[in-house]
């Protein structure tokens, strides 16, 4: 799992230069820490942001391979 602390400290131009694996597993991350009740509300709405830039990092990925995969299953002309 990745660590917070250094997740919390990522600029936005450092998530969106994230392969999705990392993205991912930093996602997960936060997700797992937004969902500890003993995080002070300061601290899970920047989480909240920081998972949000992660979840549209990721599927900026996905969107790309799907486009990729359609790309390639397109009729030659």
């Amino acid at each position: 799992m990745a660590d917070l602390a250094a997740i919390v400290a990522w600029s936005a131009a450092d998530v969106a230069a994230l392969r999705y694996e990392q993205a991912r597993e930093a996602l997960d991350t936060v997700v797992t820490a937004l969902e500890d009740a003993d995080v002070p509300l300061e601290d899970l709405m920047k989480l909240w942001e920081i998972g949000e830039r992660l979840a549209a990092v990721c599927e900026g990925h996905l969107t790309r391979a799907q486009e990729r995969l359609e790309a390639t299953e397109a009729p030659a002309e």
